[in-house]
């Protein structure tokens, strides 16, 4: 029978953190490692067959398999993120049929989220959790003009990112023969003009990505139970 993957994001270098935290997926907030959250929500959620858990290096990995899902294959990272993700699919064994996509640096996805993109890319092949943006965008271009843009059309993306994995795995093999860079898995599929849908996540779900995320985050996961 086709099943489901989860590629579990862990590698990122946290660059941004500014040593504030030595690794942000294990780092505790409300008493858990950040990465714990992820994976309780996907066990949870029973939509997975099988986990990928990317990591950035040998400590790292000996520290994540105490929190890896089960059952989950253990890939070493790449240098970018798009790296990473083409890696894990590339761990994939042949009978997968949906691959979820998931920062684990973004610790508040909720399982009942899973469960509803889950049934979204069994009939759209592919979707995004994401939310609508409610600021004012403005558009700054090199001779310092600026415009604003329609915000009723602006989505924020977020993760997972969920796909047929015959069709993620051809977006990123054109992304890498043409020498691209995408910052997310839906800019790559975008790129062979295939449709995303969109699940709207009315909940926060940011990333932990600077030190000032922190208190947020820490405030958010104490009020969640996950």
């Amino acid at each position: 029978m086709p099943r489901t993957a989860a590629i579990l994001l862990a590698a990122g270098s946290g660059s941004r953190m500014n040593g504030v935290v030595v690794d942000k997926v294990l780092t505790p907030l409300a008493g858990r490692p950040v990465i714990s959250y992820s994976v309780a929500a996907f066990m949870q959620s029973s939509i997975a067959d099988l986990y990928v858990v990317v990591y950035r290096d040998q400590r790292q990995m000996m520290e994540l398999s105490a929190y890896a899902p089960t059952p989950s294959v253990l890939v070493r990272g790449g240098r970018e993120r798009q790296d990473s993700v083409r890696l894990g699919l590339a761990a994939l064994p042949s009978d997968i049929e949906h691959v979820f996509i998931h920062d684990c640096a973004r610790p508040l996805i909720q399982p009942e989220q899973l469960v509803a993109l889950h049934k979204i890319v069994r009939r759209e092949h592919a979707v995004v959790l994401a939310h609508q943006v409610t600021d004012t965008i403005k558009e700054h271009r090199d001779n310092a003009r600026l415009r604003t843009l329609d915000r009723s059309r602006l989505w924020a993306m977020e993760t997972p990112q969920v796909f047929d994995r015959d069709l993620i795995v051809r977006a990123y093999d054109r992304v890498f023969a043409k020498g691209r860079r995408v910052t997310d898995d839906a800019q790559a599929v975008e790129e062979l003009g295939h449709p995303i849908a969109l699940l709207a996540n009315p909940h926060p779900n940011p990333k932990l990505t600077t030190p000032a995320d922190l208190p947020y985050l820490e405030f958010l996961l104490s009020h969640t139970v996950t």
